[in-house]
């Protein structure tokens, strides 16, 4: 199991993009469809304080970002010592 949840959904692009990020950077993840699961879609809006704002990836230092940039999104995973 990944220390690395990722919630999105196949229509979001910035989620496509995110999910493409980290395949090709061999970083292991769980993906969570919020479409397909309505409690991951509550959680993502408990996440970010209202909004249903996706990609929303949690990290094992319990930090999360919501919607990041590739450059924001390497940042965090070399601070985790993941890349």
């Amino acid at each position: 199991m990944s220390e690395i949840t990722m919630y999105g959904a196949e229509w979001c692009g910035d989620c496509r993009r995110s999910k493409k990020f980290l395949d090709a950077n061999n970083v292991k993840y769980n993906y969570i469809d919020v479409e397909a699961d309505a409690s991951a879609s509550d959680k993502v809006i408990e996440i970010n304080g209202g909004m249903r704002s996706i990609p929303v990836i949690l990290f094992s230092d319990g930090t999360h970002l919501t919607e990041p940039s590739d450059a924001a999104l390497k940042e965090k995973l070399e601070a985790l010592k993941v890349l």
